[in-house]
């Protein structure tokens, strides 16, 4: 019977794994390592409250650690970092941040170690003015850093979501930017049209954009930041490493555990890995995709929070299956709605559809209703069996909700014939009669 049930990783899904099982079971005893002080936190409101510097980085805390310990008993041991596990002895052990050694036993296991950014292995990406943003922690020390150093100029390296959130943010504080990165596509999964609004939203204010320049190194001159490029040098206070990230999963190769795809712990739709006591969960796995039915990697914190629910469930003897992601997302770059959800039409090639695809520009409200702007809208299908495969929006308003319908169609596997006849809302300030997504289907279905 089990009795111990140890979590690696305090963030999203282990906290949601934490919680889930001290409801479904009250006297199991459930324990919670975290290498850092933070445990639950929203870091996708990071680059807003970077925005203004008078919010403190701690109101992004959803729970204190006291709260998991004195409500809901959970030994949440911050400061301990699990190092290695051993899967026939059932055992974690690592180093608490006094250097102590400590080791545990445990009945079942859930990995959730999260995700961490890349660092470029380049000259100067270890100075201190060069920073990241992905744990709490990383916020508070790049909002310390602005603040201690007046920061008037920064150098974002990547141009992907966090990066591009975090020019309004920079922007805000009358901070100018510059972004760079080496290949030449500025957004390269999106349509090229809708990218173009983007990048006009970007230079409108003020961002300068150098896409197709490859960093070889970063100096330190006279208390400034050089990014150096082969034809290219850009001056800063700061640098934003924005590359991408990575799966944190050294400590399941350690334990002989199966990676998939990205180099993820590879979970089955229970959530479970290739070790029968052993569960992982959020931003260190793989999941699948529920378009192709194929693995994919695609951190989420939706999919994060509900994979922990899942695998405590299964845990806990309550066995459920997580269907998998379409990938959906969305970000804000200013004035601008930015959002995806499903395939591309080369992710659909390569994965053997022969997708056709389709982009519409219509209004966001009713013809003649004040205050309306544009919306793009592109969308994918499948010519040999007719169905949506994906979809994208740009527009000012009206976008970011607007492509939960094209996602719940993905999960449903509905074809563009059936996303033409459903029945969606209507009333002037919100949209024309024929919602822009429909105006697509619409249009996408005559090229099928």
């Amino acid at each position: 019977m089990m009795k111990k049930l140890m979590i690696i990783g305090g963030d999203a899904a282990g906290m949601s794994a934490a919680s889930r099982a001290r409801r479904n079971l009250p006297d199991l005893d459930v324990t919670v390592l975290e290498k850092t002080r933070d445990v639950s936190y929203s870091a996708c409101g990071m680059p807003y409250n970077i925005a203004d510097q008078e919010r403190e980085i701690e109101d992004l805390v959803v729970r204190q650690a006291h709260v998991f310990r004195e409500k809901q008993g959970i030994n949440l041991l911050t400061g301990h970092c699990a190092e290695s596990i051993d899967p026939g002895g059932m055992r974690v052990s690592g180093t608490s941040h006094e250097g102590k050694a400590f080791e545990f036993s445990y009945d079942k296991l859930v990995i959730a170690t999260g995700a961490s950014p890349i660092i470029p292995d380049l000259e100067g990406f270890d100075l201190p003015g060069v920073k990241a943003l992905k744990s709490l922690d990383d916020g508070r020390k790049l909002k310390a850093y602005i603040q201690s150093n007046q920061v008037k100029k920064v150098v974002i390296i990547g141009m992907g979501y966090i990066a591009l959130e975090m020019c309004e943010a920079l922007r805000a504080r009358s901070i100018h930017v510059d972004m760079v990165k080496p290949r030449p596509a500025f957004i390269p999964w999106m349509n090229m049209e809708m990218a173009e609004v983007v990048r006009k939203e970007l230079e409108a204010h003020q961002i300068k954009l150098f896409p197709g320049h490859t960093v070889e190194k970063i100096r330190s001159d006279n208390g400034r930041l050089n990014v150096v490029c082969p034809d290219l040098v850009l001056e800063a206070d700061m640098v934003l490493a924005a590359v991408g990230i990575k799966p944190n999963s050294e400590i399941a190769v350690g334990a002989g555990l199966e990676l998939g795809v990205g180099n993820a712990i590879s979970v089955d739709k229970n959530l479970k890995t290739s070790e029968e006591s052993i569960y992982a969960a959020g931003d260190c796995t793989d999941a699948y995709h529920v378009v192709t039915g194929e693995k994919t990697w695609i951190p989420l914190a939706l999919r994060a929070n509900r994979a922990g629910w899942a695998a405590a469930d299964n845990i806990c003897g309550k066995p459920v299956e997580l269907a998998g992601v379409a990938g959906t997302a969305v970000f804000k770059v200013f004035d601008l709605e930015v959002a995806r959800t499903g395939l591309t039409m080369d992710e659909a090639y390569s994965h053997g559809f022969t997708p056709a695809e389709v982009m519409i520009k219509t209004r966001s409200r009713a013809h003649a209703h004040p205050g309306a702007s544009l919306i793009h809208v592109q969308m994918v299908g499948d010519k040999t069996s007719g169905r949506l495969l994906g979809a994208q929006m740009v527009g000012k308003e009206g976008v970011a909700h607007r492509i939960n319908a094209p996602a719940v169609a993905l999960h449903n596997r509905m074809t563009v014939e059936d996303y033409c006849q459903t029945d969606l809302s209507y009333a002037p300030p919100f949209g024309p009669t024929w919602d822009p997504t429909l105006t697509a289907a619409n249009q996408l279905l005559k090229k099928m």
